[in-house]
């Protein structure tokens, strides 16, 4: 892994670690997690192991305390030999995040050790049937009750709720406020009245499995996360961090797919010479290298302000735009390159094409990362 502006030695040894794992542990058995539809979720304890599923945690909560820059080689690294462990991983972070920026003390403590070492999966609790990328719209209540609140409502797409043990739900506690009436609650998925459904069959990230989930359930009032009504700034700074483990995934599966198509491109002949003596091709594979490269430098870009705690929330959106959109283009081309065999599922480009879809609508769509950006200029 070569050395990129902002990367430390110390960022690039985590890395090298990860990549031994994931190259030796994940990419074996990624197109069986693939075609079989495996959770990935099985990956937890060796990765916690690795110190993985704390990576975005503070040592005080069992965590690595490492830099948003080894964070983002850590899960390109993943999504690179399997995205759909990337994925599942980037759901945990949402969760924890959730409670490390919104929690009190007593939550900290009493979640985020045990996320860090892999003893508890966390998910994150915000799209609804009718409200995705509009949170204003969600319709979830959460009725104060006493020392509890009464939740009821059914979020969708949820990332690792079936195997979760907690869930951090956003829910309004105040209909009539729009954004600012929204709160956030860590609901154990234990609890009487949360119902998981079965896994949506979806078209990629297949070992990353996604639910709804019903609520209707009394949670103690000391598991909100922060004042009432503080859920909706608590999810956009958590939507920052995520928007940057998404870019990082998308270059992963990116880097995939263009190296695949370079030794490809090496190895096929037509007319007697190898593909990558072909003009055209040549071009072709210059334009993603120059767009990979872009890609990078703007995630790390993003990933040294976060670093240094200045506003990040337009880079990040920036980020998370360009190296999805990217990753759609490389791995498109990449298929193009191999032709036909690209089209068949022996090989390995036909999954990374699939994989890479999702990146461009999840935690926030192409069309709204532009509207975020958009806003930061006519502020």
């Amino acid at each position: 892994m070569s050395k990129r502006l902002g990367v430390t030695d110390a960022d690039l040894e985590i890395a090298d670690a990860i990549r031994r794992f994931a190259q030796s542990e994940l990419a074996p058995h990624a197109a069986q997690v693939d075609r079989e539809e495996v959770s990935t979720t099985r990956y937890v304890g060796a990765l916690a192991e690795l110190g993985v599923m704390g990576m975005n945690l503070p040592e005080r909560w069992n965590g690595v305390g490492a830099s948003p820059a080894a964070i983002i080689l850590a899960l390109a690294e993943i999504a690179k030999a399997c995205a759909a462990t990337a994925s599942m991983i980037g759901a945990h972070y949402l969760a924890t995040d959730s409670i490390l920026i919104g929690g009190s003390d007593a939550l900290r403590d009493r979640y985020l050790p045990e996320a860090a070492t892999g003893a508890k999966l966390g998910a994150f609790a915000l799209t609804e049937p009718q409200a995705g990328s509009n949170p204003a719209g969600m319709t979830t209540q959460a009725v104060r009750d006493g020392d509890n609140y009464h939740i009821r409502g059914v979020k969708h797409f949820i990332s690792n709720a079936d195997a979760a043990q907690f869930i951090v739900v956003y829910a309004k506690t105040s209909a009539e406020q729009g954004t600012r009436g929204i709160s956030a609650f860590v609901v154990d998925r234990d609890t009487p009245g949360v119902t998981v459904s079965a896994a949506e069959k979806l078209m990629g990230i297949r070992g990353a499995p996604a639910h709804e989930v019903a609520l209707d359930c009394i949670v103690p009032a000391a598991n909100r996360l922060g004042e009432e009504g503080s859920g909706f700034r608590t999810a956009m700074k958590v939507l920052d961090n995520s928007r940057l483990d998404v870019a990082a995934t998308a270059l992963g599966i990116a880097e995939a797919a263009f190296g695949d198509a370079v030794d490809w491109a090496k190895q096929r002949h037509v007319g007697g010479e190898p593909l990558a003596n072909k003009q055209g091709l040549q071009w072709m594979f210059a334009d993603m290298k120059t767009q990979l490269e872009a890609a990078w430098l703007l995630t790390l870009q993003a990933a040294a302000r976060r670093a240094v705690g200045e506003p990040f929330t337009e880079l990040a959106s920036m980020a998370k735009l360009y190296a999805t959109e990217m990753a759609a283009f490389v791995t498109d081309s990449a298929l193009q390159v191999h032709g036909g065999y690209g089209f068949t599922r022996e090989m390995r480009i036909e999954r990374l094409v699939r994989d890479a879809r999702i990146l461009r609508i999840y935690e926030g769509s192409s069309e709204i990362q532009r509207t975020v950006i958009a806003r930061s200029l006519f502020a």
